[in-house]
């Protein structure tokens, strides 16, 4: 028995091992790509683009689309059924991001931001903030996954909130309904899980619903995002005022 522990502990670290150079490798390629920002044109005379026309999924991409069941239904986005992911086509550095979000008992679901297109599985990059209102994983609506953790949220099953995420620089702020639940500057030693502030995607996820629950969704609408200047300035940089702005469109 004492064997079998330390083997299946040795088995453990080798994977671990093996595992994160893949993440590292993965998070090293996305920041060298280009960013794909979006053209001028689709910004309206607000500022704001939006990502979805409550129609079709044109300007997304689906991971794991032989299984995956979302589907756009009376104007929403739904998110359900086993894994899979919907990864937007233009991709932001600093912005504000808000959508429309309503869960039914027991989903799960994420906003990622900062993420790429990978055919399968979760992403490897980029990073997450919770839908979660009651499934049993016990961090909850509005949190930074990994890095700041909410174990009760103000959004409600069955009811329409706002999540809001605002990137600018390092500086993450997650509001729901206009309040504020985190606020985190990214550390120069964030770690190697492939979550770095940068570039990328936004992802909308479809996590693999609880067995007695099987049909538990999460809606998405009126998702819109308005780019921020590219280069935000540091503290230092304030006071020096040599920070050149570049706006983050083709």
């Amino acid at each position: 028995m004492m064997y079998n522990t330390f083997a299946r502990g040795v088995l453990r670290i080798a994977a671990l091992a093996a595992f994160t150079p893949l993440v590292t490798l993965a998070a090293a390629r996305a920041e060298d790509t280009p960013c794909n920002y979006p053209p001028k044109s689709a910004i309206g005379a607000d500022g704001w683009i939006s990502l979805f026309d409550g129609k079709d999924l044109d300007g997304w991409k689906l991971s794991d689309s032989k299984t995956s069941q979302v589907h756009v239904e009376d104007g929403k986005i739904v998110m359900v059924g086993p894994t899979s992911h919907l990864f937007s086509d233009w991709q932001f550095k600093n912005f504000i991001f808000e959508a429309e979000v309503m869960q039914t008992p027991h989903a799960n679901s994420g906003i990622y931001f900062h993420t790429h297109y990978q055919e399968h599985g979760f992403p490897r990059t980029g990073y997450e903030s919770q839908v979660n209102v009651s499934h049993r994983d016990p961090v909850k609506t509005g949190s930074l996954y990994h890095y700041v953790k909410l174990y009760k949220t103000p959004a409600k099953d069955n009811e329409w909130w706002k999540q809001t995420i605002i990137v600018e620089g390092k500086h993450v702020v997650i509001k729901i309904n206009d309040e504020t639940v985190v606020d985190w500057t990214e550390p120069a030693n964030v770690g190697n899980r492939g979550e770095k502030i940068g570039c990328g995607s936004f992802g909308l996820q479809a996590h693999d619903p609880e067995k007695k629950f099987p049909d538990s969704k999460t809606f998405f609408r009126n998702i819109r995002v308005k780019p921020l200047p590219d280069t935000v300035e540091t503290p230092h940089e304030k006071a020096s005022g040599k920070t050149i702005r570049k706006v983050p469109v083709k």
